[in-house]
């Protein structure tokens, strides 16, 4: 007989799995379901952000490998890079929807402000797949189109903003998201020239220049 203790777990939890499709689905239904969730940062980014946000990373290192030109050093050391900036990005988003939620007539709770920034993330971090081919990257825009999308709906639910003020906040939320991104984007930038510049440079003195 077959002791069911010894039977492998499913290589993907069943929880993400129906978390993503309800978030991307029927996002209203899903942000009423997660609002009463029990949750703690460190649930939110062990068991769903550092795993969704690999994707896009990982996307973009096996596409640079097979299509681009790029070193595995180079293109490995990108992907961490990368990795760490989407995580680092969507922490700081949720301490900004948090601080400015009683400034609109929302009710400030860390944890409700996290459950947002990580959960609208989905379809971003799921559009990464793209990546893989670097001529369908632009794909992923659409995702990140759609996680706006989310943000707006869940901002009322999970943070209680009036409806006569979720507008402007979620403006300034958005405001406050381009600029974090940007910076992260150029930090990302200075990274890539840094290591294309330290290639051209062994490449000319392999050449004997």
């Amino acid at each position: 007989m077959t002791d069911p203790t010894s039977q492998s777990q499913p290589a993907v939890d069943p929880a993400l799995v129906a978390r993503v499709k309800g978030i991307l689905l029927q996002p209203k239904i899903e942000w009423l379901r997660i609002d009463g969730e029990f949750a703690t940062n460190k649930s939110l980014f062990t068991r769903y952000a550092m795993i969704l946000a690999a994707i896009g990373p990982v996307a973009t290192l096996i596409g640079s490998l097979v299509f681009g030109h790029a070193s595995i050093v180079s293109a490995l050391v990108l992907a961490i890079v990368s990795y760490g900036l989407a995580l680092a990005g969507v922490f700081i988003l949720g301490l900004i929807i948090n601080a400015l939620a009683s400034s609109f007539g929302g009710t400030p709770n860390p944890v409700q402000a996290m459950k947002l920034a990580v959960y609208a993330s989905t379809a971003s971090w799921i559009a990464g797949v793209f990546n893989i081919v670097p001529l369908l990257g632009w794909v992923s825009i659409i995702g990140g189109i759609y996680t706006l999308v989310l943000l707006f709906l869940g901002l009322p639910i999970l943070m209680k903003v009036p409806e006569d003020k979720k507008v402007v906040y979620y403006i300034v939320i958005l405001i406050a998201g381009i600029v974090l991104y940007a910076v992260m984007a150029a930090i990302l930038g200075a990274i890539a020239l840094t290591f294309v510049a330290s290639t051209a440079g062994l490449a000319a003195m392999g050449a004997g220049y």
